[in-house]
């Protein structure tokens, strides 16, 4: 027997955390979401559940095997087939009435501004190694005044920086601009997770592979950042509680089961951070030592 799709009966559980009148506020919002990969078809899932009523997502990609142990979506039947079309299909499984735009392409400075047309937040779930199009996004979440959430999956651990309209910027924070790709993510890693709560337990330093902009990932640590992602997210959307914005950031390890809060002012500028770079080159050119080249021992 079909049943009727309910709004209201679907998402009836939110209430008591959120109220009636929120979830009905939560069901008029947009948010945006560049990749549907590792994290973001988990931020996608996610927050659909949450009973947000629209959503832009991106992703130029195909699932392939390689992807199984960490991204929603990913399974025997979905190889080949895009990752933005089965999130899709997903998505519209648990609700039926969701407004969805989808962007087949990358996002990037031909089509920004279309992909955030009309949108209350952003939410990055682009790959790690994929600096170019991220500033772009940035950049233009920024000066259309559309705050952005950044929760990285590294290790068992989510770290989540929250940027808002007037504050802090992505460039500011990182201090990208200008640089090769290696200091890059060297700086994106260091700026991302200043607390290194994650840096104990690689047992395999073979595995990170900077020059195939490959590493390590665990499917605990994508559902960690759906979930913090989607907490910021409702905190922003709905107006109550309070959202940590970079220069503040948090990370929370589930293997070691800490909490890091973390405030680096000035960003990639601040002293403890500038020494933090340095001991990050130093490490990364000790695991390329011992890797090789091509990251492979």
């Amino acid at each position: 027997m079909t049943q009727t799709f309910d709004y209201e009966l679907a998402f009836s559980r939110n209430i008591g955390w959120v109220t009636r009148e929120e979830q009905s506020l939560l069901r008029s919002r947009h948010i945006a979401i560049a990749g549907m990969g590792g994290v973001g078809g988990s931020h996608l899932l996610t927050l659909v559940r949450m009973g947000i009523g629209a959503f832009t997502i991106a992703d130029f990609d195909t699932f392939e095997m390689g992807n199984f142990n960490r991204q929603a979506g990913a399974n025997m039947d979905t190889i080949g087939r895009p990752k933005v079309e089965v999130l899709a299909e997903m998505a519209r499984k648990i609700n039926p009435e969701l407004k969805l735009r989808i962007f087949r392409q990358p996002v990037g400075p031909d089509n920004v501004e279309q992909f955030l047309d009309g949108v209350d937040l952003y939410i990055d779930g682009l790959d790690y190694f994929v600096f170019s199009a991220r500033r772009t996004v940035y950049e233009t979440c920024y000066r259309l005044g559309i705050p952005a959430i950044m929760a990285g999956p590294i290790g068992i651990s989510a770290a989540v920086l929250t940027f808002m309209p007037g504050g802090m910027t992505l460039d500011d924070y990182f201090g990208l601009a200008g640089q090769s790709e290696e200091e890059q993510g060297i700086r994106f890693l260091i700026g991302l997770a200043p607390a290194l709560l994650h840096r104990t337990y690689l047992v395999d330093p073979s595995a990170v592979d900077f020059a195939g902009k490959k590493g390590p990932s665990t499917p605990m640590a994508c559902e960690l950042c759906a979930a913090t992602a989607a907490t910021e997210a409702l905190k922003i959307l709905l107006g109550r509680g309070r959202v940590r914005t970079v220069p503040r950031g948090l990370q929370f390890d589930a293997y070691r089961n800490r909490l890091a809060r973390t405030w680096r002012p000035w960003g990639h500028r601040n002293p403890l951070q500038r020494l933090a770079l340095i001991l990050g080159r130093r490490q990364f050119r000790r695991v390329r030592a011992a890797t090789g080249p091509e990251g492979q021992g």
